[in-house]
């Protein structure tokens, strides 16, 4: 994702499919926060922790403005839980006026996000800590919108829980959320919002099977009510036509869904005669049009076809571009992508009531920043 401000798939200024959500603040509680650890700077770069302590020694901690914002476009997320952080952690939450956006505003470049108003000792050990849990958040929101905005209407499945460690699902979860996702893997990813896990048969069950999808399918329908759309991944024997066939005619009306995940070092039998004039590799536009005329011909015209591995917005833009039969993409690792690409910068511009800044930095007035109680 390019780092242009002007960047013309974040144009904030046209509402369209897979708005991103705007949310109501989060109960600081949500968060399980280890409020005494990050209180006493555990967490935070040990400059911050040092710099604090010199203020109280001297007993000259000024009363200062704090402004944070983001040097790029983006879908803003985690201002719940940096602000549930100033409220558990802070030395004195009553002496902080704190203003904010909310999870979900579109931002442009450099504009506020947050404002932090009193003593500095009270909060200088969180800054590390509000900036990181902004980016990571912001990352995620902002990647996802960017995948459901190329998507065009189509559902994007959030299903990166096994790229990153198992802590960060619900944050992460709750960010895809804010972009625009349809629906997340595990229940954790839903726990902010409400949400809970969705999925597909695994490979491993299949293998568990005796490598027989069809068969797996069949057991699948048996254990678990209607109420749990049956997706089949029919790319086991790397055939997915003829998978994706033998699913649907065993199963009928209960068959959702094919999810079509071929690996991309691998070339689907159905493609190979096709060969030549495309990288014929993975999920290509290719295979998908040859599953759902299959499909089609045997009158599955109802089965969903939802496409992953390896897919970004670029990706799935290209696939929309050339009207790709793709009901849902399911995407992942390109969610974390971009590390870097939205950091936040937090700046001293009054203190004491003075004006004073880092040069090329100024205080800005926003008169959209909600106070927060």
């Amino acid at each position: 994702m390019s780092g242009d401000v002007k960047d013309s798939r974040l144009d904030w200024g046209k509402p369209g499919v897979g708005e991103p959500i705007v949310s109501e603040r989060l109960d600081p509680a949500l968060f399980n926060l280890p409020a005494q650890q990050i209180r006493d700077g555990f967490y935070s770069d040990k400059y911050f922790v040092r710099a604090a302590e010199m203020l109280r020694r001297t007993g000259g901690s000024p009363e200062v403005l704090m402004q944070v914002f983001c040097k790029s476009n983006c879908v803003l997320c985690g201002v719940d839980e940096a602000i549930a952080m100033l409220k558990l952690a802070s030395h004195d939450w009553e002496a902080l006026e704190v203003r904010a956006r909310r999870d979900g505003e579109a931002v442009k470049a450099f504009d506020i996000v947050m404002t932090i108003k009193g003593p500095y000792e009270v909060f200088a050990h969180l800054e590390t800590l509000y900036l990181g849990v902004l980016a990571r958040s912001t990352r995620v929101a902002t990647n996802t919108r960017l995948a459901v905005k190329a998507a065009s209407g189509k559902d994007v499945l959030f299903f990166p829980a096994r790229f990153d460690h198992w802590l960060v699902q619900a944050r992460d979860g709750y960010a895809a959320h804010i972009g625009g996702a349809r629906a997340v893997s595990t229940d954790a990813q839903g726990s902010w919002w409400g949400g809970e896990g969705v999925g597909t048969i695994p490979h491993a069950v299949i293998a568990a099977c005796g490598g027989d999808t069809v068969l797996a399918a069949q057991r699948f329908a048996e254990c678990f009510p209607e109420s749990i759309p049956l997706v089949v991944l029919v790319d086991f024997e790397n055939d997915c036509v003829r998978t994706a066939l033998e699913v649907a005619q065993t199963l009928g009306p209960r068959l959702f869904g094919v999810r079509l995940d071929t690996s991309g070092t691998l070339v689907d039998l159905s493609v190979q005669p096709m060969m030549g004039q495309f990288d014929p590799r993975g999920v290509n536009l290719e295979l998908v049009w040859n599953v759902r005329k299959a499909l089609d011909a045997d009158g599955f015209h109802g089965v969903r076809i939802v496409a992953s591995g390896g897919f970004n917005a670029e990706k799935i833009q290209s696939f929309e571009e050339r009207q790709a039969p793709v009901d849902a993409y399911g995407v992942g690792s390109s969610l974390f992508a971009n590390a870097g690409q939205h950091d936040f910068t937090a700046d001293i511009v009054r203190c004491d009531g003075k004006a004073i800044a880092k040069v090329g930095r100024a205080e800005r007035f926003m008169p959209d920043l909600e106070a927060v109680k």
